[in-house]
């Protein structure tokens, strides 16, 4: 694992030396800059990275969330790197549960995603931690007001109890878009509303779970990170097009509500953006298939049971 000699956010804008293949698979300097300044240790003084370092600095196999039909290239990488076995454990696909069916919030939802076209909608979501700034948040309304289209956005406007920092929708926003689009800012049921015919897309931080769920139902997918690994899930994302990241500044990663607007209805809409729609349902074939994802959570299990034997 030694013999990483990057110290700077812009040497981590290039994809690094060990991988063998061309690939733009990178973070972007506001990603990685991001990422420096907040890798700080908690009351123990240990930063998260060094935990995540030792932990595989002393494991005998890795387990990954991905399977090789999708990256196979990748996998192969993480097992040089680490120089120990790692294994793919599907995709791990989530189930709506069968109570939230029967909830009024959803009846609500079904009723409004009902009223509009197939595969119209833009589902808007980031995930449980987070959260736009107020600027990042006033150009992502104005620009799905601009877009034309209808949209369902659950939106956070806070991250836990302690966060005091409140956002705020542009004046009148809601009253302008009122009938094509929904401001949702409680717990939504993502799978129902990502499996809904009326839905065709979703704006996604590219958080894998949410990138799971969006594509086993055929979502195209526009994406818009914020932390942490989700720089580096867009480019995979990007490279494979199966995703369109809207344009940002490098250095601040800065965007207007027109890059928002022009993102989602090149995806949703417009000629050129048909790769996405089309990859979205190729895609749909291998992460939807929960018989050919489970066997590879059975296979590492099987492999834990031999490993249990042999040192037993």
């Amino acid at each position: 694992m030694g013999g990483d000699d990057r110290t700077n956010p812009e040497d981590f804008t290039v994809p690094p030396k060990w991988v063998p293949f061309p690939s733009n698979v990178a973070y972007r300097y506001f990603e990685i800059k991001n990422i420096f300044d907040s890798v700080t240790g908690d009351v123990s003084g240990v930063n998260d990275l060094f935990r995540f370092g030792s932990s595989i600095k002393d494991c005998d196999v890795v387990a990954v969330r991905s399977c090789s039909e999708f990256e196979p290239e990748w996998i192969q990488v993480v097992e040089t790197i680490y120089g120990k076995p790692v294994f793919p454990v599907g995709q791990l696909l989530t189930t709506a549960s069968n109570t939230d069916e029967e909830t009024d919030t959803w009846r609500w939802m079904k009723e409004w995603l009902d009223k509009q076209k197939k595969n119209s909608v833009v589902y808007v979501a980031f995930g449980s931690e987070a959260k736009p700034s107020q600027t990042q948040l006033t150009e992502l309304a104005l620009g799905l007001e601009l877009s034309e289209l209808p949209f369902f956005w659950v939106l956070r406007t806070r991250r836990g109890s302690e966060d005091t920092e409140l956002v705020e929708l542009p004046e009148g926003f809601e009253e302008r878009t009122k009938g094509r689009g929904v401001v949702w800012t409680s717990w939504a049921p993502q799978l129902q509303i990502l499996g809904h015919d009326s839905v065709g897309g979703m704006l996604s931080h590219s958080g894998w779970s949410s990138v799971v769920e969006a594509v086993q139902f055929e979502r195209a997918l526009i994406l818009l990170t914020f932390l942490a690994d989700q720089g580096i899930n867009a480019r995979v994302l990007e490279e494979k097009q199966i995703g369109y990241s809207i344009p940002r500044d490098e250095r601040d990663g800065s965007f207007t509500r027109n890059s928002v607007a022009e993102s989602v209805k090149l995806v949703m809409i417009k000629e050129e953006g048909q790769i996405y729609r089309n990859m979205a349902k190729e895609m749909k074939v291998l992460f939807g298939d929960r018989v050919r994802q489970d066997l590879y959570v059975d296979n590492f299990l099987d492999h834990l049971k031999k490993e249990a034997t042999i040192t037993g």
